[in-house]
């Protein structure tokens, strides 16, 4: 026995830490068009090397190449960027809000509008998105107003929650996007239930979902990915793999053993590993996914590989633990730039336009901002009254709850 070797453990560590110069130079990237882009159909033993591949359609010259390029047409892809531009603009009035003490939390997504946003525009308008708290760009792209979204984020008299969820955790029925929730986990298995039941119910929707990377490691993704496989649920199951959780690295979740898009092996499905900055495969990834779930050939898991450039939330600081200009540095580079020299070499966009049109969304989100605080921000009035606080909860409300509402007065 004394002969034998200690056993040590191993604790993952990022390339980088604060202070350290970025270092990108171990990532492989394949060029763009070179993976193969079989049947929707195909089985899943038969599209294994896709987990561990990277679906990319937009090349160094801002060209899209290969089988998986979409062909969208130029307006799709403007209205695509102009989503794009007009959720950023709305991320930093928000941050700043934020900032002036208007309200207490924000999450930005900033270099990751395209995983929500081009997936949006592949989907149907009425399939259920089960979103983390990442992907306002789907309500938005959707043509949820501005205002009531910055209410929310104000829990303000107009706010359409009542001030009952913390800011950024939006929810609307209308435009078919689930209640965020803070566990995120929770809308894996979620998304595979509705998914399971519109199936079952003989419906023509499907489902999909976003998680990050960290949220691999919890047991509800096994869950969602266990029961997807068995039923063959018809939902899209994303993983955005934006590099860094609130403050861990993705290889605390296993990120550097293999790919998260390699997880669905296990359980019979297919993975795709799709470049997360390029708008045109992030469509045509989430559009086969969709093809296949449409057509009873069950769930697709995506890793979406992108870059969180911001802080995870306003109560976060980055530069304690990664590098201040690493997201700078990524070598996939800014989705809204991509999108918008691809259009420029396709003679449909220019500077001129481009710059016309940053001024545009930041118009019309600093409009929705300044309607939005005419109904209050935090700790400037006018919230949500007192009597709704006994609202929304029972389809009839019970005795004892009204009489508790006689007694507050209200």
């Amino acid at each position: 026995m004394k002969n034998r070797k200690p056993l040590s453990l191993r604790v993952p560590e990022p390339e980088a830490r604060p202070g350290d110069t970025p270092d990108f130079s171990a990532m492989k990237i394949p060029e763009a068009g070179t993976v193969r882009r079989p049947d929707p159909d195909s089985p899943d033993h038969e599209i294994r090397d896709l987990a561990y591949a990277l679906i990319r359609v937009l090349d160094n010259d801002a060209q899209a190449v290969g089988p998986w390029n979409p062909r969208l047409d130029p307006e799709t892809l403007r209205r695509g960027l102009r989503v794009m531009m007009l959720t950023r603009a709305y991320d930093d009035r928000m941050y700043r809000a934020q900032r002036q003490g208007k309200t207490s939390f924000y999450m930005k997504c900033t270099g990751e509008e395209a995983c929500s946003i081009a997936a949006a525009f592949a989907l149907d308008r009425d399939d259920m998105c089960f979103p983390s708290y990442r992907q306002q760009g789907i309500l938005i792209a959707r043509g949820y107003p501005l205002v009531t979204m910055m209410c929310q984020v104000y829990s303000n008299e107009c706010d359409p929650l009542k001030g009952r969820q913390l800011p950024i955790m939006y929810s609307s029925k209308k435009d078919s996007f689930f209640t965020i929730s803070g566990n995120l986990g929770t809308q894996f298995p979620q998304a595979v239930g509705w998914a399971m039941a519109s199936a079952y119910k003989g419906d023509d929707r499907i489902a999909a979902s976003w998680i990050g990377d960290g949220t691999t490691a919890e047991g509800d993704f096994h869950q969602a990915l266990n029961f997807a496989s068995v039923y063959r649920a018809p939902v899209i199951l994303n993983v955005v793999n934006n590099q860094w959780a609130i403050s861990s690295f993705q290889g605390i979740a296993g990120g550097e053993e293999t790919t998260f898009a390699s997880r669905a092996i296990g359980y019979g499905l297919p993975g795709l590993r799709v470049d997360g900055n390029d708008f045109l495969a992030v469509y045509a990834a989430t559009e086969w996914a969709a093809t296949r779930a449409r057509d009873n050939q069950g769930a697709t898991l995506i890793e979406l590989y992108t870059y969180r450039v911001e802080g995870h939330s306003t109560s976060d600081d980055p530069s304690r633990y990664r590098p201040s200009d690493e997201g700078k540095a990524w070598p996939l580079g800014d989705p809204i730039e991509r999108l918008k020299k691809h259009l420029i070499a396709l003679g449909e966009w220019s500077e001129e336009r481009h710059e016309q049109t940053q001024k545009d969304v930041v118009d019309e989100v600093r409009a929705a901002n300044k309607e939005a605080e005419s109904h209050g921000t935090l700790g400037a009035g006018k919230m949500p009254s007192v009597k709704t606080m006994f609202e929304d909860v029972y389809e009839e409300m019970p005795w004892h709850i009204r009489r508790q509402r006689q007694q507050l007065g209200v």
